[in-house]
């Protein structure tokens, strides 16, 4: 296996409210994890709504008794729902935090993963295809037919996102099992890349580069390029590499 990760501010934002966990190496019962979330709120509560999801989540999967990858996830997302949630009433400075998350971590040549929110997951191969579905405004528009892609993807409401962790008492995760064929490469990504950079040209970039730490400065100058206007943060993870890079 072989990744690399990657965090950029943006051209338009003075602070970063993503957070990013990249960990080759076992948690628990674990064999990888790597996370992506995208922090809301007000004034510092984004960063911090984001950095406790990603360490609440890491420390649960590390305590799991659990021996079966999708009830880890699920179940340390939830933990950080409730953490999330727990920190904001706790406190009226961040009473309106939240986060993305999109988790995951591979065993046996199978993809495992958690999604909350409208950061993404992408598997890209002889194209690229998105494993995760949006939970936003716009997407549950264009699922219904009220609007076409190209429409959703400068729709004025499209930062609004229907499902965060820490935003209720409870969060529905979405859950995915994806098996793996040499060749993939595995995309985790914040929207500060996708709703700067279309799908196709992600792939047409990744595939321009050798390196996989060529492809992730590629992606995020191509975000900038294209406006930088949110924070920039990805995982990219080649799980058929047999050289491991500590990022």
């Amino acid at each position: 296996m072989k990744t690399f990760a990657i965090t950029d501010t943006g051209k338009a934002r003075t602070s970063n409210q993503d957070y990013i966990y990249s960990n080759e190496l076992s948690v628990g019962n674990l064999e990888n994890l790597f996370i992506v979330a995208d922090g809301m709120g007000g004034h510092l509560a984004g960063d911090i709504a984001s950095r406790i999801a990603a360490e609440t989540i890491v420390d649960f999967a590390g305590k799991s008794k659990s021996e079966k990858p999708i009830e880890i996830l699920r179940t340390a997302v939830e933990a950080a729902n409730e953490r999330v949630a727990n920190e904001a009433s706790a406190n009226l400075e961040l009473a309106d935090m939240g986060t993305t998350v999109v988790a995951a971590t591979i065993a046996d040549r199978q993809l495992y993963l958690a999604n909350v929110g409208d950061s993404r997951l992408y598997i890209l191969n002889d194209g690229i295809e998105q494993i995760t579905k949006d939970h936003s405004l716009v997407d549950e528009m264009v699922r219904a037919g009220s609007i076409s892609k190209e429409e959703a993807r400068f729709h004025p409401k499209k930062n609004i996102i229907t499902r965060a962790v820490g935003s209720k008492e409870g969060v529905l995760v979405d859950m995915f099992q994806v098996s793996l064929e040499p060749g993939d490469l595995i995309l985790l990504c914040t929207d500060g890349l996708t709703n700067m950079v279309e799908d196709d040209d992600i792939f047409i970039l990744v595939k321009q580069q050798r390196d996989i730490a060529g492809m992730a400065q590629t992606l995020v100058d191509a975000a900038n390029a294209g406006g930088g206007k949110d924070n920039i943060s990805l995982i990219l993870i080649d799980p058929f590499s047999e050289e491991v890079q500590t990022c």
